[in-house]
């Protein structure tokens, strides 16, 4: 861990630990690390860097010819040390995911273990890039060895052990009766959360039946008067975010859709394609206005950081556009969990390797709510869009595979089904059917079976987590004027996400490695490191001994 925060939510500071006052597990906390840099500065509030962003501009003239110069911009980073205590509000608190994520941050916190037909269990925070990985810090100075640190401890990160869970659902169930109904977690467990569970019960929420499956109807007992948008909608749900903010004592609140996918809102000049059509379309009712989107405009308002885990287009342009006006966060979209991580994993090994892909077919089938909600089409629709577009900056990358004048792409096709027995626990299956040298084939066949909410409660904590953290984070080009947050779209959020969100004109990059990377050497530059180097030239430019000439 780096000493980079304070040790209590007090406010003091103690600049030795990693703004969590305890480990996970139980397991010890592993030592700290400073930087000793003349680019790094620590103070009791900041962490200030300066940072050399190196990069490679590239030219081309009217013949063809490409020119790469390579380009150095410097900046500084000023990151608050201060961790905040910090709630997160569920839109479908309720839920499978709800009701799973709940359980695991008090199973954790209370480090809890349970009997299983498998013998004991452990809480943890496995599936987890943020509590469950590690950053390569770099190589011990006498021996080479690499040297790797918690990626928790790069930053003064929140603890998810210290999240205050609160939130809406249209069921008025408890969490603790959701959590039965969820049939996810083990009896043993449940029954050491279900008192505090008990005693957690959403808050009404929006509900407008004609952006979600008509069998979520029959679950809709909890709801806010109203079937359509309404300003009194947004204004409810900013005196929810207030009231839990005051009631627990909360420095700093994330909101995060993970409620039903709904189907796609058409997107209509004059309706919400501006920040200020957007808003009045909310006052005067239009059908066109959804309900993530109620709770990201309410969010944004408030100025706490809103993050859509569904594959639905919340994010409309004049959603982006008043996130920007008000310089609020919001990331999203879809919590990228089983396949479709395997996939854009898969594909960028598979491409570059020099495989060409001729096609992916994928097929799943599910029998929680997500996929009794996805058994109609319009809502399968939306996710359909999120899976199927995860390749497309893989396959645009190499031109020498597939023609770029022709916008050749391998075929993809993504099928869902609803299927009861199965319950949380999802399949998953791929077909790659690619060619490989002189004209050869190549198949390969992937089947993933996943336990879904307990996939997508980890991507929840890392999401939470990196919003929050991402807060605290300022930036300037060295030494011009004031320092400002970054980009009101959190596109580092993006290795959690199946369907990224970027800023206006920006690209989406859907490679895994490239996601994990950006993320890391973000971080890194806030504490005055290279990014992550694999050249390990050390190990490669000794003097080897002269070569035996051959008899």
């Amino acid at each position: 861990m780096a000493p980079h925060a304070n040790g209590d939510l007090s406010g003091s500071t103690n600049g030795s630990t990693n703004g969590s006052a305890h480990a996970a597990n139980g397991i010890s906390s592993p030592k700290t690390f400073k930087v000793s840099s003349p680019n790094v500065t620590y103070t009791d509030a900041e962490i200030q860097s300066k940072y050399k962003y190196r990069t490679t501009a590239v030219t081309k003239d009217a013949s063809g010819e490409i020119t790469a110069a390579p380009k150095e911009v410097t900046y500084d980073f000023s990151t608050t040390r201060h961790v905040p205590k910090t709630g997160v509000m569920l839109v479908g608190l309720g839920g499978n995911n709800g009701s799973t994520f709940s359980a695991g941050i008090l199973a954790n916190r209370h480090k809890l273990s349970w009997a299983t037909r498998n013998g004991t269990q452990a809480a943890n925070y496995y599936g987890s890039l943020v509590m469950g990985s590690t950053i390569k810090l770099g190589s011990d100075a006498n021996t080479g060895e690499e040297i790797n640190v918690p990626f928790h401890g790069m930053l003064p990160m929140v603890h998810p052990n210290d999240l205050i869970v609160g939130g809406w659902d249209i069921s008025g169930m408890d969490v603790a009766s959701a959590m039965d109904r969820a049939k996810v977690l083990e009896p043993t467990l449940k029954d050491q959360v279900r008192k505090d569970l008990q005693a957690m019960k959403p808050m009404p929420s929006v509900f407008y039946p004609h952006f979600v499956a008509t069998n979520q109807k029959e679950r809709a007992d909890n709801v806010l008067s109203g079937e359509k948008a309404s300003w009194d909608h947004v204004e409810q749900i900013r005196k929810d975010i207030r009231e839990f903010k005051q009631a627990n004592s909360l420095e700093s609140v994330i909101v995060l859709w993970t409620a039903s996918t709904e189907r796609y809102a058409s997107i209509i000049p004059g309706v919400n394609d501006t920040a200020s059509a957007l808003q009045e379309a909310i006052k005067s009712g239009h059908e066109e206005v959804s309900p993530s989107t109620i709770y990201a405009v309410a969010s944004i308002l408030e100025g706490v950081p809103y993050i859509n885990g569904s594959p639905s287009n919340t994010f409309v342009p004049g959603c982006v556009e008043l996130a920007e006006q008000h310089s609020s966060y919001i990331g999203g979209d879809d919590f990228k969990s089983g396949q479709t991580k395997m996939k854009s994993a898969l594909v960028d090994f598979l491409i570059g390797a020099g495989v060409k892909l001729n096609s992916i077919a994928s097929y799943n089938h599910l029998g929680n709510n997500d996929g009794r909600n996805l058994s109609e089409h319009a809502q399968f629709r939306s996710k359909e869009i999120s899976k199927s577009n995860v390749v497309d900056d893989m396959v645009a990358a190499n031109h020498v595979l597939y023609d770029k004048e022709t916008k050749e792409h391998p075929d993809h096709c993504v099928v869902i089904k609803y299927m009861p027995a199965v319950a949380d626990t999802k399949r998953a299956m791929d077909e790659y059917y690619g060619e490989i040298f002189l004209g050869g084939k190549q198949t390969i066949s992937v089947v993933n079976v996943c336990e879904d909410s307990l996939l997508a409660s980890p991507l929840m904590v890392d999401l939470v987590i990196v919003a929050e953290m991402m807060t605290r984070i300022k930036w300037r080009k060295s030494g011009e004027g004031d320092f400002k947050g970054f980009h009101s779209v959190l596109s580092v959020l993006s290795f959690m996400l199946k369907a990224p969100l970027t800023p206006p004109g920006t690209p989406v990059v859907n490679a895994l490695a490239k996601q994990r990377s950006a993320l890391v050497n973000i971080f890194r530059a806030c504490v005055g490191l290279e990014p992550e180097n694999d050249m390990t030239l050390e190990h490669k430019l000794f003097n080897a001994p002269p070569a035996k000439a051959f008899a």
